[in-house]
């Protein structure tokens, strides 16, 4: 006998059709799956046939050969038990029911229960996209993808109970779809503005960045504050709206690292060390996954003693930073993640920290500062929208009493209004802060007064700005103007932009 059923593999961010195929044929006992599937998915036959024993099922003593369509799709990960499962049940007439709308998704363990699987939230989407009524997945990530309307969504615990449901003995109650809200959004209690000592000009930089998405370079000695600075950056940052949470949410659920929130509403803080590989960072291995660059996507990526970061790994990141995607190329795959990440740079002027410092004596020899210096290209730093010169902190600051400092709460409320203004500013475009914009959307939407005009274009000719310097002034001088509440760009904005050019050493 011969029976189909349906299920999907995750490419890159997206779902694609499976058709699992089983046909069971008089001969000697073999069980094979066949089309391109690796050791996981070779291993199921065994889970298969044990869930299927406990069940209170049998494995036909025949040859079965399970085909996975397309053959050509390279199909990895125990997801596929299920579909399998179901299949078998069909073609050996175990179980008679129309799944022809249906799609199956899970990893059945020994006993025949469902346990945790990966992607499910790609696959809920696909389901909707292509018109499916029906996806059954494992009870545990019932809560990922009820984010998912228009779908019927069945929470499976084990294979007995989805066999009563699909022979109308006692049905499973379907998931109730969950609004997206942006209720229950905590941010990191850890840290907050209030907390660090001075700084004043580098928490007005973060907040900027905050508001406009953009990458910033905090620079300074040993114990300035830093690591603090960027740590607490996290608590003033909106939450995601919906269409930037399902994104993020699908890339930490193909990944396996979206535990057992349903979808993730606070923006991913990455802080890789800087021993971190290529494919650690940039993504990659034989089957592609992505890596820091898009784990922080629509969040920030911290990257601490920058310069210590191998030279072709911060090279690597250029394109990505550029484009907000990176598409990573293998002989059988060619995937895209996404990559619209805020960068945080935090690094020492010179290998000891102290180089210009006036309290502390820097002991590198100029060979060694300048070797320092360059591991940084021009082109990467050109990258980098903010650049912002972090002193040590003052006695008394740190020991005189504490100062009616802002909380990070009262930045947030201004960071989301004016995260706002951008929103509606780029409402029907795929544009989500002033970072993204490139020449086009500048000219279209940056409204600059005369005086603000002409200070630029002055500021671009004495300061020899490079074209991509130039609309980074401008989009820096938008997001000023955008936490003001204005409806154009005043020379005051540019003024103030133009603090946040690179300085000493890092003049190009």
């Amino acid at each position: 006998m011969f029976a189909q059923v349906l299920s999907s593999a995750v490419v890159g961010l997206d779902g694609v059709l499976l058709e699992v195929e089983t046909d069971i044929l008089n001969g000697l006992p073999a069980f094979n799956v066949v089309g391109l599937a690796d050791r996981a998915v070779e291993e199921s036959k065994e889970r298969v046939r044990s869930a299927l024993l406990n069940s209170g099922a049998y494995l036909p003593s025949k040859r079965i050969t399970v085909n996975l369509a397309p053959a050509d799709l390279p199909k990895e990960g125990p997801s596929f038990d299920l579909p399998i499962a179901i299949s078998i049940l069909i073609a050996s007439e175990q179980l008679k029911a129309d799944v022809s709308d249906a799609l199956f998704l899970g990893e059945l363990s020994l006993n025949g229960n469902l346990r945790h699987s990966k992607g499910v939230l790609p696959i809920a989407l696909f389901a909707k996209e292509k018109g499916f009524k029906n996806i059954y997945i494992p009870e545990e990530n019932v809560n990922e993808a009820a984010v998912v309307d228009t779908v019927n969504i069945y929470p499976v615990k084990n294979l007995k109970q989805l066999y009563f449901h699909l022979t109308n003995q006692k049905l499973i109650e379907k998931k109730e779809h969950v609004p997206y809200s942006e209720e229950g959004f905590e941010k990191d209690s850890a840290f907050d503005m209030k907390d660090v000592k001075g700084q004043e000009f580098a928490k007005r930089a973060l907040e900027i960045a905050a508001a406009g998405g953009h990458n910033i370079l905090l620079k300074g000695p040993p114990g300035a504050g830093k690591t603090l600075l960027a740590r607490s950056l996290p608590s003033i940052l909106p939450p995601l709206v919906f269409e930037e949470a399902l994104e993020v949410t699908k890339i930490y659920s193909i990944a396996g690292l979206l535990g057992k929130q349903p979808i993730i509403k606070k923006r991913p803080f990455r802080n890789p060390h800087h021993t971190t590989s290529y494919v650690g960072l940039i993504g990659g291995s034989a089957n592609p996954k992505p890596g820091e660059i898009s784990l922080c996507h629509r969040g920030v990526l911290f990257l601490d003693e920058f310069p210590e970061f191998s030279r072709q790994v911060l090279e690597a990141m250029r394109q990505p930073m550029e484009d907000g995607s990176v598409v990573i190329s293998r002989a059988r795959d060619r995937v895209t993640f996404p990559t619209r990440f805020m960068l945080v740079a935090a690094l020492n002027p010179c290998p000891c920290g102290f180089f210009g410092d006036k309290t502390h004596e820097c002991t590198c020899s100029p060979s060694q500062i300048l070797k320092y210096q360059k591991k940084i290209s021009g082109p990467l730093l050109d990258r980098i929208d903010i650049h912002v010169d972090v002193p040590p902190v003052k006695v008394e600051k740190i020991t005189g009493e504490d100062e009616a400092l802002e909380t990070s709460d009262k930045i947030r409320a201004r960071v989301k209004k004016a995260r706002k203004r951008q929103s509606e500013r780029f409402k029907g475009s795929k544009i989500v802060a002033n970072s993204d914009m490139g020449a086009r959307e500048i000219k279209n939407f940056c409204k600059l007064e005369k005086e603000a005009l002409e200070l630029a274009k002055n500021a671009m000719i004495k300061l020899c700005l490079s074209a991509r310097s130039y609309h980074k002034l401008i989009k820096i001088a938008q997001t000023i103007s955008d936490l003001e509440g204005k409806e154009q760009v005043s020379k005051n904005h540019i003024l103030e932009a133009l603090q946040y050019r690179p300085r000493s050493y890092f003049e190009r």
